[in-house]
């Protein structure tokens, strides 16, 4: 057994079962260990960014980590986009990295660069491997931080020859941390907000504002008259019929300061405090409303449930009751074809169970709303802002659901970063329907002009958002990555080709015209 086959066992041992991978020259060896060991699958990913991307989709749906193969610094750099995402999104992921021999470093040949140099960013633990006995150990170690609290990004840089080197067989993973106990004095300090009689908001993010943790939310809140609302930007958010509703902080942020404005404590539950997603001029940073307290109760990385079950003790809040599912949106019957339209044909088809990946910021501002009353779902967000993981997410999270319809709301222009991954999903038979929303420009860049002052922009700056010259064709596009697809222009066409595509198993894109 080589060290590469020491690493493949210690990882599906540790279980790590997909690898999404972009392997190169020096990672044949850990390629060929996947061929010999039984359990780990293997996703191919035609760019780097698709790899980092549906790792951090399954790694939130399956609420464990995948593996990447990534060739060397140049392919890690393809992907830190996605893992910037990723970071912040808190996904566990074992980011595995080629490099040259150890030996072979020094002689600077040109692929060689500062790996651990541009991994450390995103990387909340990074280690290079030194030898094909310890690698299978390294590997352990990876898992372990991958998984501790809140989820992690652990990258392992492997030297070629710690690949094809004897290795020491399949190495155990150590314990991995229990999250940390929300203090004392921090629920204390809540419980004391919500006694004052002044208007309070329970900020929710991460753990949460997942299902349990909502319900407990809840019942604090029915007791406090506390309001809920999540962060701007969620990993996941479980919802729909029968789920307790909650709003989203506004990403716009006029919206987003008057969402806050009258609160006088804002108490975090595993989110961040509120910030400005830009800075803008003459407009704050801190959303928070000036002269307001802001009270931390459980950090992403501390055990936010314990915590608000501590806080619902301290308040005497009532036990949860059953949310009655609303009536299911009905399908719009006329009508232009717009975000509204199109919001209300989500809430109305939207399957049971379906995992919904968001990446439509501009038209797909409302659609959050509009589908609460859908049937239950899961819905993952672009978290870190960082343009082209909507595609390869609903990959990755097809992946770690193949029971379950993944529906991707994709902005056209975010989408040409990493359209590869459609290929992804047809040579895997994933089941995702890619819904494009094509109005050929970064549409979202043209609000941004006025909001940061930039008035009255001349033809080279409209020539900059603009995507209409040529106009992508974006079901061409699919079919050329094995897709099919349909473009359509009419509400009545929307609706039909969406409900043919939630009939249908496998791949699917429709490009809507806007």
């Amino acid at each position: 057994m080589n060290g590469a086959e020491s690493l493949v066992r210690t990882l599906v041992a540790g279980g790590v079962e997909v690898c999404f991978t972009n392997p190169g020259t020096s990672e044949m060896h850990f390629v060929a260990a996947l061929d010999r060991v039984e359990g780990m699958r293997c996703v191919l990913c035609l760019f780097e960014g698709g790899a980092t991307g549906a790792a951090d989709g399954y790694g939130r749906m399956a609420d464990k980590p995948a593996s990447t193969l990534l060739h060397l610094g140049p392919g890690l750099s393809n992907g830190l986009a996605n893992l910037h995402n990723a970071r912040r999104a808190r996904t566990p992921i074992v980011n595995i990295v080629g490099e040259h021999a150890t030996y072979h470093r020094e002689y600077d040949a040109p692929l060689t660069s500062d790996i651990e140099g541009l991994a450390a960013p995103v990387s909340a633990w990074l280690r290079t491997g030194m030898s094909a006995a310890e690698i299978g150990a390294d590997g352990a170690a990876a898992i372990a931080a991958a998984r501790t609290a809140p989820g992690q990004i652990a990258t392992l840089i492997l030297p070629a020859n710690t690949a094809w080197d004897p290795g020491t067989g399949i190495a155990p993973v150590p314990a991995v941390p229990e999250r940390a106990l929300a203090s004392d004095d921090a629920v204390a300090a809540a419980a004391r907000a919500l006694a004052s009689g002044e208007p309070v908001l329970l900020h929710l993010g991460d753990r949460a504002v997942r299902g349990e943790g909502r319900v407990i939310a809840d019942r604090i809140a029915r007791k406090t008259g506390a309001h809920l609302m999540a962060m701007t930007s969620n990993a996941r958010i479980d919802r729909g019929a029968g789920t307790v509703p909650i709003e989203r902080l506004p990403y716009p942020i006029d919206q987003a300061i008057e969402a806050l404005k009258g609160f006088r404590h804002i108490i975090l539950i595993g989110a961040t405090q509120p910030v400005g997603f830009f800075a803008y001029p003459g407009k704050p940073s801190l959303l928070a409303p000036e002269g307001s307290t802001t009270i931390t109760l459980a950090t992403p990385g501390e055990d936010q449930i314990d915590a608000l079950e501590r806080l619902a003790e301290a308040v005497a809040a009532p036990p949860a009751e059953p949310i009655a599912a609303a009536a299911r949106p009905s399908l719009p019957t006329s009508g232009p074809l717009d975000q509204d339209t199109i919001g209300q044909v989500l809430g109305a088809l939207i399957p049971d169970n379906a995992v919904i990946c968001d990446e439509s910021i501009t038209t797909g501002r409302n659609f959050f709303a509009l589908t609460r009353d859908a049937a239950p779902h899961t819905w993952l967000q672009l978290s870190g802002g960082a343009i082209g993981l909507g595609i390869p997410m609903a990959t990755g999270a097809a992946v770690a659901c193949p029971d379950r319809k993944v529906i991707n709301l994709q902005a056209d222009g975010s989408g040409l970063y990493t359209a590869q991954a459609l290929w992804t999903q047809a040579r895997e038979r994933l089941d995702v329907v890619t819904l494009v929303w094509s109005n050929r420009s970064y549409a979202i860049l043209r609000a941004e002009l006025a909001n940061v002052g930039a008035l009255n922009p001349g033809p080279k700056a409209i020539g900059m958002l603009s995507l209409d010259d040529p106009a992508v064709d974006w079901v061409s596009l699919a079919r050329g990555f094995g897709v099919d697809g349909r473009r359509v222009e009419t509400l009545a066409a929307f609706i039909d080709a969406f409900q043919h595509a939630l009939a249908k198993p496998g791949p699917y894109l429709i490009e809507v015209s806007l």
